[in-house]
């Protein structure tokens, strides 16, 4: 005879609530940690917007060509190669630091070491070609490095990289990495806003960057 009052329905109704309790905190937890597993330092996708007002900002690197014109001695021109140690060799100066400037600070330097020599100071400087590389990773079709004449936004990289895989690639939460005065940063990006047009703020990498494609959150 069963003495106990409570029916064996509610009993596992209870059990399945509590179950429910158990594992709804869970995913809340999983998910936060997919969030925030690069660190404090993670910036979320608003960071796109102030990323653009560097997008303009060249610093000259290793393996870039820069062309330095004189308007009053065409006989000074010359098209140089950045080498590994940083520096070009130019006619009358000699050996010149160029990789960690910017074209117009490597301008101003190259108008004082002149001085001295030529009657007008007066010479340009322009980046005919930059060494510019990045690496995609994660759900793309082609991981790897990816090389560019030119910056890159983050899109443009993941396209270069054979596109993401969209079966499984989760464009809401783009990660962009970046290395830079010895510390690590990362940046969230919803380019899937970006696809359907409705972002027009692109963000645009550094060298060095890596990209990583997620993949899309599943239970199963």
């Amino acid at each position: 005879m069963n003495t106990n009052p409570t029916p064996k329905n509610g009993f596992i109704h209870h059990l399945t609530l509590l179950k429910f309790s158990v594992l709804l905190p869970a995913a809340f937890i999983f998910t936060d940690c997919e969030t925030s597993q690069f660190g404090a330092s993670s910036k979320p996708v608003d960071s796109i917007t102030t990323n653009t007002t560097h997008a303009e900002v060249i610093v000259l690197r290793e393996g870039d060509v820069v062309k330095i014109t004189f308007p009053s001695s065409a006989n000074l021109d010359t098209t140089q190669q950045i080498r590994r140690d940083g520096k070009i060799s130019l006619p009358l100066v000699g050996e010149v630091q160029a990789a960690g400037e910017t074209p117009n600070e490597l301008q101003q330097k190259l108008i004082k070491l002149y001085a001295p020599q030529i009657s007008s100071q007066e010479l340009t400087v322009t980046v005919e070609s930059s060494s510019f590389q990045v690496f995609v990773t994660g759900c793309v079709i082609h991981p790897g490095k990816v090389s560019s004449d030119r910056p890159l936004t983050a899109l443009e990289a993941i396209m270069n990289a054979g596109g993401s895989d969209y079966a499984k690639a989760n464009l809401k939460a783009v990660r962009v990495i970046r290395r830079e005065k010895g510390m690590s940063e990362s940046y969230i990006l919803n380019l899937k806003l970006v696809m359907q047009g409705k972002d027009n703020h692109p963000f645009f990498l550094k060298p060095d960057d890596i990209v990583f494609v997620p993949e899309k959150f599943s239970w199963f």
